[in-house]
């Protein structure tokens, strides 16, 4: 396996477009790191750079020890799977395997061992002699990555290789992905829109928005310490909620106020908001750290706020509640034992400890 580094890459298309902008990622050596934006933000894009499938406008690529900027995609010593499972119809699964091999002129034997050995790490020894169109979506996806396996590539690049599935073979396949990762320490650079796969399977996430790199971190430090308002909304379901406030002092505490919201900042917070006095910010909540008044262990006057019930979602393990404070509109997700109800007055309780901060201008984080 190796290394896969990016340094200061762009992808400007003949029509002057720029699909990736001065990107620089470092990939380490058995490494899982996903490249997670929504459509047309330049990651697969930045993925097939790296496959040599797309020329680079500028910069450099590196795997291993060698740039790559010039040298032929079969020579990169990658391999790549694909959304669609490209399967040939007319072979059996093994010759489908074992085709990549067969062009490349590798011994018989050696052929046979690789793919059987793929198939065992894969649990599709029994359909070596099936057809593609004998299987299931999720044990064509399987033929697709054992197809990789028998390279025995220095890098393995997945472009959202689970989204043809549904949505119980996808939390099975991103299972079984993680193992697989776990078994060859392979280097895996995986692109998707889904942050829920990207949270789940990640050693370090690429978080891409117009063809720019917002933040790179692994899932606690994106999902804890986002760098702006757009990470802090991509990252999470339900999406963080934004409240316009100011910041203001009283009685010699800070306090974020706005229609129908009175609420008290922490004193650790202090210091590093004491520009922000008596200007607009937004104020940060993630609908987990707020709360029904009525199971909320730290309620005071300080962090209670009235809201009105919009609308009640109850999901069994939990309940969302979608609230307006003044024309302001959030979601909590509250205790199932909450009795809300539409169209009425709510107590809710922000966890202030857990609050974030945003500049409105430049919409980044200020802490």
């Amino acid at each position: 396996m190796a290394d896969v580094i990016l340094e200061h890459i762009d992808k400007v298309y003949p029509n002057g477009f720029k699909a990736v902008k001065d990107a620089n990622i470092e990939i380490k050596d058995r490494e899982f790191v996903v490249l997670l934006g929504p459509s047309g933000c330049g990651k697969t894009t930045t993925l097939r750079m790296i496959a040599g499938l797309e020329d680079i406008s500028a910069g450099t690529i590196k795997i291993g020890d060698k740039i790559v900027n010039d040298i032929e995609p079969k020579d990169r010593d990658i391999a790549m799977v694909f959304q669609n499972y490209a399967l040939y119809p007319h072979m059996s699964i093994y010759d489908n395997m074992a085709f990549g091999l067969k062009l490349r002129k590798m011994p018989k034997d050696e052929i046979e061992k690789r793919v059987k050995e793929a198939a065992r790490i894969l649990d599709i020894e029994h359909l070596l002699d099936r057809k593609p169109k004998q299987l299931s979506g999720g044990q064509r996806q399987r033929v697709a990555v054992g197809r990789a396996i028998v390279r025995n590539p220095k890098v393995f690049l997945f472009d959202e290789p689970l989204s043809n599935l549904d949505a119980k073979l996808r939390v099975q396949m991103r299972s079984e992905l993680k193992k697989l990762h776990s078994r060859l320490n392979a280097t895996i650079v995986y692109v998707t829109h889904d942050q829920v796969e990207a949270m789940t399977m990640a050693d370090k996430i690429v978080i891409m928005k117009d063809g720019i790199i917002h933040q790179i971190g692994d899932p606690f430090e994106v999902y804890h310490k986002p760098s702006n308002m757009f990470v802090a909304g991509f990252i999470g379901t339900p999406a963080m909620n934004f409240l316009n406030a100011k910041l203001s002092t009283q009685n010699g505490s800070m306090w974020l106020t706005a229609e129908n919201m009175n609420i008290k900042v922490p004193k650790k917070f202090e210091d590093i908001l004491k520009p922000y006095i008596d200007k607009e910010v937004v104020f940060g909540i993630r609908p987990e750290d707020v709360y029904d008044k009525l199971y909320a262990v730290a309620a005071t006057d300080n962090n209670t706020v009235t809201s009105t019930v919009d609308v009640v979602e109850p999901l069994g393990s939990e309940t969302l509640l979608h609230l307006t404070i003044g024309k302001q509109v959030i979601t909590a997700k509250v205790d199932p034992k909450s009795m809300a109800k539409s169209d009425q007055k709510l107590d809710i309780v922000f966890d202030m400890e857990k609050m974030h901060i945003f500049d409105k201008d430049s919409q980044q984080a200020i802490f």
